[in-house]
């Protein structure tokens, strides 16, 4: 057996033995209630609360919701491919494959950025917790399919092309 093979053979039961523990369910759970309620303020109470924001925080906000979205729906990605894996709807191959299109990445705008101090404290605990799950599932992913080795690289390496075109907004608009 090649080196290759041993690495692979090695993940598929890391994998297999992470995905079907009861922490990947408690995950699971908890990433597809954050989508639903996510979804559900932005569409409710969000809605409403934006309206009555300043320009300023009312982009921040706009934005905001955008990363939180791509944040969620990621997350649910990569959520809904471990289990296809787990009950055997999909191969190590086929999930890879799909894996390689989720990123796992999506940053949040500073604290300190202006508008934030308006932003409703019921939007920023959504934010944050999808930050968290976030933080959580891309920790499970490395162990499963990088052997713990590399994130913090990988991390660094890449961008994040909304965070870019709104830092480049608040320069063009003069926020810093």
């Amino acid at each position: 057996m090649t080196e290759r093979e041993l690495h692979v053979d090695n993940t598929i039961r890391l994998a297999e033995r992470m995905v079907r523990s009861e922490s990947f369910n408690h995950l699971y759970d908890e990433g597809m209630s954050l989508v639903e309620e996510a979804a559900f303020y932005l569409d409710g109470e969000g809605r409403a609360e934006a309206k009555r924001l300043s320009r300023v925080a009312a982009t921040l906000y706009a934005a905001e919701s955008m990363r939180l979205t791509t944040r969620l729906m990621q997350v649910a990605s990569w959520l809904l491919l471990q289990r296809a894996s787990r009950s055997g709807e999909m191969t190590l191959e086929q999930v890879l494959s799909e894996k390689a299109k989720v990123r796992l990445d999506t940053d949040s705008a500073p604290g300190t950025v202006v508008g934030w101090d308006e932003i409703p404290l019921s939007y920023c605990d959504i934010v944050h917790r999808s930050l968290r799950l976030q933080a959580r599932v891309r920790q499970m992913d490395d162990e499963i399919y990088n052997d713990g080795a590399g994130a913090e690289q990988k991390r660094v390496l890449s961008t994040n092309p909304v965070s870019d075109q709104i830092s480049l907004l608040a320069t063009a608009f003069g926020h810093p």
